[in-house]
């Protein structure tokens, strides 16, 4: 008896064994259908574009001697594809070789087959700095805003830009080169960037070959070659340079239309001949780094020298890129005689009220800007 209950013992071990085995392989089983599943899934999505909707233009180099796995990775770390390794297998499925080295114009949308197919017809020997082979520098855009731009049409990072604005030395060149337009500016103290309205508002085209110092000294030139005409009489003004162009700036910004530029820039002037603040909402924008808001009583209180609503004067310089219009309507101000030092308009109507006295300022305020 006791020897047969021995030998019947190991019976259920050996089931719960078969069991425990059976139920390992089968999870064994659903992992790798699961794993094969999303690796099947992960493939398919890898042959998508990137992003079907970024058209934006990313510079990609190959170097030479590059291999597909190789070029795969290059593709992938600059986010044109979704994943090197399975644009290596597409290419070699499809018998896709001979591809050259260089310098492409790759987007994220860009399909695998248009990828492969740009890369069998090579690219340039340089980089090509713009992607679009134009830079616009808006009337009023300032050099946070300008490098924005810079940064969206061509191949150079904003940051790029700012450290070119921030270069003492590259400054130094342009003011021995540009003395009547820049030396003012080169001596003013407490400056944000030293070419702040400086940059002319015009169209630049960018080839290929363009450094981006090249491309600020366009900009510095064409501001050099408008205001050209003008020097003569801006020296009359018994105004620097840089203060003129505070003021162009301010205008510029401010103005609808030439009359009511000609007319603010004698509300600005008379302010400035009895010393009182410009209280420009301009400036406090720009003093704290802001382009477009409602402006707070804390906002109005910034201690940045910029703060003309604080300080009185022009401030350490210009805020933005003036045109030629507003320059022409500081040195022709309509209605000094006047002696207006308020205006405020109307954001419906876009229509100037100008007052003499901070009365009859907060009348038109209650008038023509309450309801706005």
């Amino acid at each position: 008896m006791s020897n047969n209950s021995n030998e019947r013992t190991p019976k259920p071990n050996r089931s719960l064994g078969r069991k425990i085995i059976i139920s390992v392989i089968t999870i064994l089983v659903i992992l790798a259908i699961a794993i094969g599943f999303l690796g099947y899934r992960y493939f398919q999505e890898a042959l998508k574009p990137m992003n079907p909707q970024n058209t934006s233009v990313k510079q990609v180099h190959i170097p030479l001697g590059a291999s597909n796995k190789q070029i795969g990775s290059i593709l992938q770390n600059k986010k044109i594809v979704k994943s090197g390794m399975v644009f290596d297998y597409y290419v070699k499925s499809n018998n896709m070789s001979n591809f050259r080295a260089g310098y492409y114009q790759l987007k994220p949308s860009m399909s695998l087959k248009a990828i492969a197919k740009k890369l069998q017809r090579g690219g340039t020997d340089e980089p090509i700095q713009s992607t679009k082979g134009k830079v616009l520098v808006r009337e009023g855009a300032n050099i946070d805003q300008i490098a924005t731009q810079i940064a969206l049409t061509t191949d150079f990072s904003k940051q790029n830009f700012i450290n070119v604005m921030k270069d003492k030395q590259f400054m130094e060149q342009l003011a021995a080169r540009y003395p009547q337009l820049l030396t003012s500016a080169m001596k003013a103290k407490g400056v944000r960037y030293r070419l702040e309205g400086y940059l002319y508002p015009a169209t630049y085209e960018v080839k290929k070959n363009t450094s981006l110092n090249s491309l600020v000294n366009q900009m510095v030139a064409k501001t050099n070659q408008v205001l050209t005409p003008y020097y003569k009489q801006i020296k009359k003004t018994k105004m620097t340079m840089q203060q003129f162009m505070t003021l162009a700036s301010l205008i510029e910004r401010e103005g609808v239309n030439q009359t009511d530029r000609r007319k603010m820039a004698g509300v600005l002037l008379n302010r400035i001949d009895i010393n009182m603040p410009l209280q420009s909402d301009v400036a406090v924008l720009y003093a704290i780094h802001r382009n477009s808001k409602e402006l707070t009583n804390k906002d109005l209180r910034s201690n940045s020298p910029y703060n003309l609503y604080k300080y009185a004067g022009f401030g350490p310089g210009p805020f933005d890129s003036p045109s030629v219009s507003s320059v022409q309507a500081v040195l022709h101000p309509l209605d000094r005689s006047k002696n207006y030092l308020y205006f405020v308009a109307n954001t419906k109507t876009r229509k100037v009220y100008y007052s003499k006295t901070y009365e009859e300022h907060q009348q038109q305020i209650a008038e023509h800007t309450a309801n706005n």
